[in-house]
């Protein structure tokens, strides 16, 4: 699962939700029709513009993804004339994964048809829960039923590749709560689970209601033993799972996030996207009218670019690869003084080590960051 270097991945960030739900920190908007318009004509735009620059060098892309926000608050029509743009610019093959986010509820079975018939291969629902009453606390709309007929609907319009995206520690949510939603889980059989565990992100409005006191905030120790409740169903139910959050049947892990855990490279589209591309990781600016100010001007909305050197390439490529189970070669921390740190974390339980890899236990799991930051 490692990328060569002609692996590249193109990512496109729709920042449109109907309702932002209480966890979310990302970049998004309410979705209006005025503000998709500008937004559909700023990324035609930017697109247009990486025709002329030619940033693949011939390159085929190996996944696409669309994520957001909700892609699917535009209309599918639209998304699928955006594919056609990008397949125009960046060869791909048959064997492109190309994937869209979508709500449950903010697809009908004419879009799904629409979007498979476009060329998407693979789709990821924002499922959460299959429990109602654990949407209230993270302001979540829609209704676990939303789920089941979505998936129902993905399937007869061609999708075989559907993801869920499921998080746990939910106010009010126990171990049994957890283990029920993952069997109800089973029987929409999708091929790949994303297991997410709630984390108060500064300034969202969970973090306000938990500050009010108006809810609680996530028990740690329930969050372990729901992580290691999902790792043993799953593992019993034919799912294997091959990084911190992510568990695949065979030949479904996720293409594109690969690219992020390997140090395979990547180019963003769209407002707040993020980008690495020949050592260098730069950033589009988080906000609609200034994204599409720049590229009115005929500039590219970039407002960050750093090149990395080589011990920051040797530090990122420990950071994302340890969340990867198989861990990374131990080339990419030799030297002596993290052998002598590998030591000690072994010896604390965080970290296995061979002479070929080094990885997490599960207990370093829980611990991946700050391992990390103790290793570089």
């Amino acid at each position: 699962m490692s990328p060569s270097d002609e692996d590249l991945g193109l990512y496109v960030h729709i920042p449109f939700c109907r309702r932002r739900c209480h966890f979310c920190a990302f970049y998004l908007e309410i979705a209006h029709p005025d503000r998709m318009a500008l937004f559909h004509s700023a990324l035609v735009q930017e697109i247009s513009h990486y025709r002329r620059q030619e940033p693949q060098d011939g390159r085929a892309l190996q996944s696409i993804y669309f994520g957001g926000g909700t892609p699917t608050s535009l209309p599918a029509d639209q998304l699928a004339t955006i594919l056609t743009l990008i397949r125009a610019i960046w060869p791909t093959d048959g064997a492109t994964e190309v994937t869209v986010e979508a709500h449950p509820s903010s697809v009908t079975v004419r879009d799904l048809t629409v979007l498979a018939d476009a060329g998407f291969n693979r789709i990821s629902f924002g499922a959460e829960s299959m429990t109602d009453k654990d949407f209230v606390s993270i302001g979540r709309f829609g209704q676990v039923q939303d789920t089941a007929a979505a998936v129902q609907a993905a399937r007869r319009a061609g999708f075989s590749n559907i993801n869920l995206d499921l998080m746990y520690g939910l106010q009010g949510q126990s171990l049994q709560d957890w283990i029920r939603t993952l069997e109800s889980l089973m029987t929409l059989a999708p091929s790949h689970i994303s297991c997410y565990a709630l984390t108060i992100e500064e300034g969202t409005r969970l973090a306000q209601d938990i500050a009010r006191n108006l809810v609680l905030p996530p028990d740690d120790m329930l969050q372990i033993d729901m992580e290691s409740a999902a790792e043993r169903f799953l593992a019993e139910t034919g799912f294997s799972r091959y990084e911190i959050s992510n568990y695949a049947k065979p030949n479904y892990a996720c293409r594109h996030n690969l690219l992020y855990w390997t140090g395979g490279e990547y180019l963003g589209l769209g407002p707040s996207a993020q980008s690495y591309l020949h050592g260098v990781r730069f950033g589009n600016v988080a906000d609609l009218e200034a994204y599409a100010a720049c590229l009115n001007d005929n500039r590219l909305p970039v407002t960050d670019r750093t090149i990395l050197s080589a011990s920051e390439r040797q530090r990122d490529a420990l950071v994302f690869g340890l969340r990867l189970l198989h861990g990374v070669p131990r080339t990419v921390v030799s030297a002596a003084e993290r052998d002598r740190q590998i030591d000690e974390l072994v010896a604390k339980g965080l970290l296995d080590a061979d002479h070929d890899r080094v990885r997490l236990t599960s207990l370093g799991r829980r611990y991946a960051d700050t391992v990390a930051e103790q290793l570089f």
